[in-house]
């Protein structure tokens, strides 16, 4: 039995580390474009709603257009962002980020209220602002709720950058 050389198995942990390092970024700007598209839909769809057929019904606006936002997200991160660690049933998969996203919505709509209801920050300016700090706070639980519990099948590579090159691009 050969042992290779600590080098060597320097170079491999390098490389693991390197893998490792590379999908969590990949990850982590797929889910910022998926969230951005997301959020677009959330604020705008809050606001949309708050502001017109829901005036001044907070919480329903905020969990309609969270609602909506959510859907979209799913799509997004089930098809693009975290494709590669698709390990379970979808209907699996879907139920916990739905619950994952729930969750999120409560936090940011719970804070949403505490700001206009107790503190009464209730110009346009603050409600939109609180809107985007409390889906900011919910975002950070999110993902790294996704990678802990939804979407969790461990790949050291994504798809896109380890798919075998053909021998005519060699």
């Amino acid at each position: 039995m050969t042992v290779p050389p600590p080098t060597s198995m320097a170079s491999g942990l390098t490389e693991r580390l390197r893998g490792l390092v590379n999908v969590f970024w990949r990850e982590a700007a797929k889910f910022g474009v998926v969230g951005l598209i997301a959020f677009v839909i959330d604020l705008g769809g809050f606001n949309l709603l708050f502001y017109g057929p829901l005036e001044g019904r907070l919480a329903t606006s905020r969990l309609i257009s969270g609602a909506v936002a959510t859907t979209v997200a799913w799509i997004g991160n089930r098809l693009w962002t975290f494709r590669h660690r698709q390990k379970r049933a979808a209907h699996h998969e879907a139920l916990l980020f739905f619950v994952v996203n729930g969750l999120g919505l409560l936090v940011s709509t719970g804070y949403l209220n505490a700001t206009h209801d107790w503190l009464h920050m209730t110009s346009r300016l603050a409600v939109n602002v609180n809107t985007i700090i409390g889906i900011a706070i919910a975002t950070l639980m999110r993902f790294w709720a996704y990678r802990k519990f939804v979407f969790v099948g461990e790949n050291l590579g994504d798809q896109e950058s380890t798919a075998p090159t053909s021998s005519r691009d060699a």
